[in-house]
């Protein structure tokens, strides 16, 4: 019986973050939804842009406000984190219902080239589901559904743990070597590398010095997917003759050598 090959040319399926690669949810949306939670609890933190930028470099929000506060000399007890989590959920829902939350540049394009390929596409976050699926609704009408999603609720570890996109190859079926993450974070970037991913990375517009030094872990980077008249910048990696990432592109990096 002949032995059949995987064509690992053919993309299987691709793997989203949210915060920061879907949309720009950080400085526009979690961001203010922090500072509105701390103000009604009447706790003595304001997140600028700048120090928010630096405090991205911890992944998970709850983690960051607990060693934001630590570093303030304030001991928030498992209380007031929770009464924290609670009414920033609340902002930020209401924030991306309000329209304040947008997605990146080349994002809605790719996401229906792929669907019309028939390319599975699966969210990967360390988000909670909530958050995920309001921001879903809120795009409801200009993007495909997804085949599914796993979020921080799903896993016991988020990133850069690879607990998250562990699981969703497990629940796709996709094989590793034929699929792709795309990212926009260090910690991210990590997580889909330890489960074997190939990584597009797409750095947030602040957090391109975190990144720095993770960059040659990525099979490309770009500043976003482009988009008529908004092309896209290859910072590392394969060129985009297009200056867009298409399935083309994507099909492309599959045949890079793995770092």
């Amino acid at each position: 019986m002949p032995l059949l090959l995987l064509n690992v040319n053919r993309l299987s399926a691709v793997f989203w973050d949210v915060d920061g690669t879907l949309a720009d949810t950080e400085m526009d949306g979690h961001r203010p939804a922090f500072n509105m939670a701390f103000e009604e609890l009447d706790l003595p933190f304001v997140w600028d842009e700048a120090l928010y930028n630096r405090l991205l470099a911890i992944p998970g929000g709850l983690r960051r406000v607990k060693l934001h506060a630590e570093a303030c000399g304030v001991a928030l007890s498992q209380h007031q984190l929770a009464q924290v989590r609670d009414r920033k959920r609340f902002h930020y829902l209401e924030r991306v219902r309000q329209g304040h939350v947008q997605l990146r540049p080349g994002v809605k394009r790719l996401l229906q080239e792929l669907s019309r390929s028939g390319v599975q596409q699966w969210i990967v976050t360390s988000s909670g589901s909530a958050s995920v699926m309001v921001l879903l609704e809120q795009f409801q009408q200009q993007i495909p559904c997804f085949d599914g999603v796993v979020t921080s609720d799903d896993v016991a570890a988020g990133k850069p743990a690879p607990d998250g996109y562990l699981l969703a190859l497990k629940r796709s079926g996709a094989n590793s070597v034929a699929s792709l993450a795309v990212e926009d974070s260090a910690a991210g970037l990590s997580a889909a590398r330890a489960a074997g991913l190939r990584c597009l990375l797409t750095p947030s517009p602040w957090d391109a010095e975190a990144l720095r030094d993770s960059v040659g872990e990525a099979t490309a980077v770009l500043d976003h997917l482009g988009d008529p008249g908004e092309p896209a910048t290859v910072l590392s990696g394969a060129s985009c003759q297009e200056e867009a990432v298409t399935l083309k592109y994507l099909e492309t990096l599959l045949s890079v050598p793995d770092r």
